[in-house]
C-alpha cells in the first residue's frame, strides 16, 4: 500500500477536527518541522480551505503520522485531501455565497472569553473576575409566557409560596425562609394545573414548549442580540416572537423550580427507591434568590445551592420535567417517580386516556429527562433505553407486564450514539444504541410492516437526504395510512446541530470543547421548527370519518439551550433561543392558519435557570450591530 493510500483517512479525520482558529495556528508556526508559509488572514472560503488544508498536513508530517517527505509528497496529499472535502463544509466559520467570510462578533466575544478566563460583558458564576466558575443549574426564577390562556385563576388562587397548607402538603413543611405572604411568584407545578384548568375550559390544543434551562437572563441575552440594543430591564421583556406576540390573549409571570430533595436511593434493576427521602430539601428564599428574576443578587451562591445558612437544593431537568408534566415536587433524577416509590402520571398519558392524540418533540435525545418526563415512569433518568420503552409502548423495567400504550407521536434525536457498556441503565441494557435500542426500534419497524394497529412507522435520519423533506413525507405517509410516527435524528451526542447567535452552525470553542458538524450533518437534520410542523400536521390530523382536527396535547422541547450553557458558550446559547423562536412562529402560524386560538392553549416556559451574569448589556446589542453592518 503506496504513502498516499495510508494517509488518506488519516488526513481526512485531522482536517475535519482541526479547528482554523489563529492561536491554534500560531501554535503550530513554533513547531520545528514543515509548515505552510506565513500569509495573511483568509478573506474567502477559497483561501480559509485552502489554509485548512496545509494545516492539516502539517499536523500530520508534525505528528509522524507519515513519514516527512517533503513538499512534493506533502502536496499530492492535499491534492487528494480536496477531493474528499466539501468546499460547503459547515465546519468553516459563516460565509456568503460569493464565498466571503462573515464577520461574528458574538463568536468571537465567546472565543475570547474562553481564551482569557474573563470577559467585560459577563460571565458564568458568582465570580466576576472568572469568565467560568459554574457549568451546573441554578434555582433561579423561570419565566412562563401563556398563549390563549391567562393567568387569573392562578393569581386568584395565590401563591403555593404563600400558602402554608399546599406548601406542606408539596415538600412535607412549612420552610421559613419559603413561605412568603406576599408572593407574586409560582411554582412548576402549577403549570400541569394550567394546561388541565384550559382543557376543562374547553381546549381541544394544547401545547407545552420547554425551552430547556432558559432564565431570565438568557433570554435577555437573546433579545439584546436581537434588538441590537438594551431594550429593557424588567417584566415580560421584547424583541423575542414568545415576548412580542399579541395575536391572542397572553399572560406572563415567574415560577420558582426547586424539587423535593436532592436525590434517593434506588434500585434501577427492580425500578423501586429503597430508602425514600424523607425530608424535603426543597424551597425558595426571596431574600436571597429575588423576589422577581430582574432583582438577584449575583454574587451570591444562594442559586446554586451553596448558601450554608439557606441550602435549598439545585433541581435537575427530570424533577423539573415531572412537575410540569404531572404536577408533583419528587427528588433529582426521578422521571415521574415520587420519592416514596410510587408512579406519578403524567397530563399526556390522562389525555390520551380522553380521547387526545399526544407526542413530543425534542432537539436532544429522545429519552433524556424532558420528553421522557412527558410519558414515562422510570427511578432514575439514565436508563434512557427502558424510558424510550415506554415512550413507544414497549415492555419496560418499570412496565414489564402491562406496557404503556406509548406516545402518538414522538420525534428527537439519540440517533448513531452507541456504546458498549452503562451500568446506569441496569442489567438489562443492551449493546448498540443506548437511547433507542436498534432491537427496540427493529420491533417497531415488524409491526408497522405486518399492518399491526396502533404500529408506528419509523423514520430516521437518512444519507444524502435533507431530514426537513424526509420528516415531511414520513408525516404525511403516516397521516394517510392512520399509523403512529417516530423520527429519530441527531449527530454526534445525540443532539440536533446547534445553531449560533448569526444563524449559523459553527460553534466556537467553549468549556465542554468544540461542536463540529459536516454538511451533511446540517442538512440531514430536521430543524426544531421542521419537527414542530410535522407534530402539528400529524397531531391534529382527523380521525377517520371525521372533518374535524383531533383533540392533542404537544410537547415542544428546545434543549439545546440547556447544552450550550452548561457549556457557558453565549453564541451558542442565544442561537438555541432563537431556533426555539422559529418553533414558536411555527406553533403560532398553524393556529391562525387554521384560525384555531378559541380551541388553543400555548405554554412557554423553561424547567430551570443557569447562572449567566451579564455585566455589560451594550456589549452584546454592539455585537449584533457590528455583524449586521458588517455582513449587511
Amino acid at each position: 500500500m503506496n504513502f498516499e493510500d495510508t494517509s488518506e483517512s488519516v488526513l481526512t479525520t485531522i482536517f475535519i477536527i482541526a479547528p482554523f482558529d489563529e492561536w491554534y495556528f500560531e501554535d503550530m508556526m513554533s513547531l520545528n518541522t514543515f509548515v505552510p508559509p506565513r500569509v495573511p488572514p483568509p478573506q474567502n472560503r477559497k483561501s480559509m480551505i485552502s489554509l485548512r488544508l496545509q494545516f492539516a498536513a502539517c499536523l500530520l508530517v508534525s505528528f509522524s503520522a507519515v513519514p516527512a517527505t517533503g513538499e512534493e509528497t506533502v502536496g499530492k496529499l492535499l491534492e487528494k485531501a480536496k477531493s474528499l472535502v466539501d468546499i460547503d463544509d459547515a465546519r468553516a466559520p459563516g460565509t456568503t455565497e460569493s464565498g466571503e467570510l462573515v464577520i461574528d462578533p458574538m463568536r468571537e466575544m465567546q472565543s475570547n472569553a474562553i481564551k482569557e478566563q474573563s470577559a467585560p460583558w459577563g460571565h458564568w458564576g458568582s465570580n466576576p473576575k472568572k469568565y467560568s466558575t459554574w457549568t451546573n443549574h441554578s434555582n433561579r426564577l423561570v419565566p412562563l409566557y401563556t398563549f390563549g390562556y391567562t393567568l387569573n385563576d392562578l393569581r386568584e388562587k395565590g401563591s403555593l409560596y404563600g400558602d402554608p397548607e399546599r406548601l406542606k402538603k408539596h415538600f412535607g413543611r412549612v420552610d421559613e425562609k419559603s413561605f412568603n405572604p406576599d408572593a407574586n411568584y409560582h411554582d412548576q407545578i402549577d403549570v400541569y394545573d394550567l394546561q388541565m384548568a384550559a382543557v376543562k375550559a374547553g381546549k381541544r390544543h394544547v401545547i407545552l414548549m420547554v425551552y430547556d434551562g432558559m432564565d431570565w437572563p438568557t433570554t435577555r441575552a437573546a433579545a439584546l442580540y436581537h434588538n441590537q440594543s438594551n431594550r429593557y430591564d424588567s417584566g415580560r421583556g421584547t424583541g423575542l416572537l414568545f415576548q412580542d406576540y399579541r395575536g391572542t390573549k397572553t399572560d406572563f409571570t415567574f415560577l420558582v423550580t426547586t424539587p423535593f430533595s436532592s436525590g434517593a436511593k434506588l434500585d434501577v434493576n427492580s425500578q423501586t427507591v429503597t430508602a425514600p427521602s424523607k425530608e424535603s430539601t426543597g424551597g425558595y428564599s426571596p431574600d436571597h434568590g429575588g423576589r422577581a428574576p430582574w432583582h438577584e443578587q449575583s454574587r451570591r451562591d444562594y442559586v446554586i445551592g451553596q448558601d450554608r445558612l439557606v441550602p435549598h437544593t439545585v433541581a435537575d431537568s427530570a424533577a423539573t420535567a415531572t412537575s410540569l408534566m404531572s404536577g408533583v415536587k419528587t427528588y433529582n433524577g426521578s422521571i415521574n417517580v415520587m420519592p416514596d416509590g410510587s408512579h406519578a402520571i403524567p397530563i399526556a398519558r390522562t389525555l390520551q386516556k380522553d380521547g387526545f392524540k399526544v407526542g413530543t418533540v425534542t432537539s436532544v435525545p429522545v429519552s433524556h429527562a424532558t420528553p421522557a418526563a412527558s410519558y414515562a415512569n422510570n427511578v432514575v433518568r439514565q436508563d434512557y433505553q427502558d424510558i424510550t420503552r415506554d415512550l413507544v409502548g414497549l415492555p419496560s423495567s418499570s412496565h414489564r407486564q402491562d406496557p404503556l400504550p406509548g406516545l402518538d407521536l414522538l420525534i428527537g434525536g439519540g440517533w448513531g450514539e452507541g456504546t458498549g457498556a452503562d451500568k446506569s441503565q441496569g442489567e438489562n441494557f443492551m449493546e448498540g444504541n443506548k437511547y433507542f435500542h436498534e432491537s427496540d426500534r427493529d420491533a417497531l419497524k415488524k409491526k408497522y410492516e405486518a399492518g399491526e394497529p396502533n404500529s408506528y412507522l419509523v423514520v430516521e435520519r437518512t444519507k444524502g437526504r435533507p431530514g426537513a423533506e424526509v420528516l415531511k413525507e414520513a408525516t404525511k405517509k403516516a397521516i394517510q395510512e392512520n399509523a403512529r410516527l417516530v423520527g429519530f435524528f441527531g449527530t454526534k451526542g445525540g443532539h440536533m446541530p446547534f445553531q449560533t447567535a448569526d444563524g449559523n452552525f459553527n460553534p466556537t470553542f467553549d468549556v465542554k470543547g468544540t461542536e463540529r458538524y459536516t454538511h451533511a450533518d446540517v442538512i440531514e437534520n430536521p430543524t426544531i421548527s421542521d419537527m414542530t410542523q410535522s407534530a402539528l400536521e400529524f397531531l391534529s390530523a382527523p380521525q377517520k370519518g371525521s372533518d374535524q382536527r383531533s383533540d392533542f396535547w404537544l410537547l415542544v422541547e428546545a434543549g439545546d439551550v440547556d447544552w450550550a450553557n452548561h457549556a457557558n458558550n453565549l453564541d451558542s446559547s442565544i442561537g438555541a433561543v432563537f431556533s426555539g423562536d422559529k418553533a414558536f412562529a411555527t406553533i403560532v402560524n398553524w393556529v391562525e392558519e387554521n384560525a384555531a386560538w378559541d380551541d388553543t392553549a400555548v405554554f412557554v416556559t423553561s424547567d430551570h435557570g443557569h447562572f449567566l451574569v451579564i455585566e455589560n448589556v451594550d456589549a452584546i446589542g454592539k455585537a449584533a450591530q457590528k455583524a449586521a453592518a458588517a455582513n449587511r
